[in-house]
């Protein structure tokens, strides 16, 4: 298992899908919209919660598409439907590598993007816990939709079409949990909805990926 998240980590970061492309593209996405909206800064305070986590929610799937595509170009895929590893078990892993290339930087990079946001300093700790709780849950459903696309050529948008309306709790929430702490409130209800997507999205959601996964190999 630890042998098959470090290969993961490796083949992530030499395809191009490691940290530096969801952080690029993160910053890009914080960096416009001062321009769009205005450098405005009670506009920015306002907005903050919600464009840093569309940011984030945006970034997650840019590599999504690569979680599964190599592996089954490659004909790993195969190897480890029919490997003593239960094929739950290699969905989580990947879903864990893919977090930690991709959703691990978000975490640790959005207290800096949030500066160019003007988030209100008590806002910064709460960023932080609700990207943490909810940034695995988008990583866990990012692979189902990645299973969903295995074998598809050019499914990258189809993929984006599926996986899109699954992030709209974590994405309400999450920005609620921002929002409420910016502004000194009870964070307490929307934090715990958040962790428990989370909780869920890793106990069902491996299931679901290995038997979309089954299906297309077949």
């Amino acid at each position: 298992m630890i042998a098959l998240l470090i290969r993961d980590l490796r083949i992530a970061i030499r395809a191009g899908g490691g940290f530096g492309l969801g952080l690029a593209f993160f910053l890009i996405v914080v960096t416009l919209v001062p321009f769009g909206v205005g450098a405005r800064t009670e506009l920015l305070r306002a907005i903050a919660p919600g464009i840093l986590w569309l940011g984030a929610l945006l970034a997650c799937l840019l590599s999504l598409d690569r979680v599964f595509a190599l592996d089954h170009e490659d004909g790993s895929l195969d190897l480890l439907a029919t490997a003593p590893i239960p094929l739950e078990a290699v969905v989580a892993i990947k879903a864990l590598a893919h977090w930690i290339t991709t959703g691990l930087p978000l975490v640790l990079a959005a207290p800096l993007f949030g500066l160019l946001l003007q988030l209100e300093p008590r806002g910064y700790p709460w960023l932080v816990c609700a990207l943490l709780a909810g940034t695995p849950a988008l990583s866990v459903l990012g692979s189902f939709g990645a299973a969903l696309t295995v074998g598809l050529k050019r499914g990258g948008l189809l993929l984006s079409l599926l996986v899109l309306p699954l992030y709209i709790p974590t994405l309400i929430f999450g920005a609620d949990v921002v929002r409420r702490g910016a502004q000194g409130l009870d964070v307490t209800t929307p934090l715990l909805v958040l962790a428990a997507i989370t909780l869920a999205s890793v106990a069902l959601v491996p299931f679901a990926s290995a038997a979309a996964i089954r299906v297309n190999l077949r």
